[in-house]
């Protein structure tokens, strides 16, 4: 599965009122591993930036004055993300402001009709409902090092939210069977399969207590609280 982490800078916070795209970046995920290869452009947007965004973003108008337009760039970031997952922080903005650029430059598709898209803030939410789920809270709830953002910028927030989906998406996704000093052709290591002894005596099961079931039961009602109703414990006890 390939899926593209994405984020964008802007003039402002609405197209509507004219603002445009003045960074993108990208980052590359095959088969949830990173893959090394990474979009990055910046954009004259073809008016001023607000002040308000240049405090969050630090990207200035004469920084952007020699830099394309993104009817000139459109066709190389459209090629990247063609086919793929995007994977958003807040997707509606980010989503928005492309079909809005997209439709300024004659362009025939929308975002909807390139890719799918997953808003990690939508599922943080699911996942953490009543905290904060900002990029800096997730990365400090899951660990990830965001010490070098002191501003936002577009290539740099799409490789922490990459780790970021990656940590509340299952962090390890194979299952090691051991490691042999000779991989077969396709580079896989062969597994060691170990075999118990038929004759073994049988495991002891200890039942729990009244007071462990009753704990147990509590703990299952606040995930299911948590989650929404979505308990696999019990589904597969019913």
């Amino acid at each position: 599965m390939r899926q593209i982490v994405l984020d964008t800078e802007t003039t402002g916070l609405e197209p509507r009122e004219g603002h445009r795209i003045i960074e993108i970046g990208c980052v590359e995920l095959v088969d949830r591993k990173l893959t090394g290869r990474t979009y990055h452009q910046y954009i004259q947007p073809e008016r001023l930036i607000d002040p308000g965004a240049i405090e969050i973003h630090g990207i200035t108008n004469e920084f952007l004055a020699d830099k394309p337009v993104f009817a000139d760039v459109v066709d190389d970031f459209v090629d990247f993300i063609r086919g793929a997952e995007l994977v958003i922080h807040n997707a509606p903005f980010d989503v928005g402001f492309i079909n809005h650029e997209l439709k300024l430059c004659g362009a025939e598709q929308s975002v909807d009709e390139l890719c799918g898209v997953l808003d990690t803030l939508a599922m943080a939410r699911r996942m953490h409902p009543g905290q904060k789920n900002t990029l800096d809270a997730l990365c400090k709830r899951y660990d990830i090092d965001n010490s070098s953002r002191e501003l936002h910028g577009a290539l740099l927030d799409a490789e922490i939210l990459a780790d970021v989906y990656l940590a509340m998406t299952g962090g390890q996704v194979t299952l090691s069977l051991g490691e042999s000093e000779d991989a077969g052709a396709g580079g896989q290591a062969a597994a060691t399969i170990r075999r118990l002894d038929a004759n073994r005596p049988p495991l002891r099961v200890i039942a729990p207590d009244a007071e462990e079931l009753a704990a147990h039961e509590a703990c299952l009602d606040t995930l299911e609280k948590s989650s929404g109703g979505e308990v696999v414990w019990r589904r597969t006890q019913s």
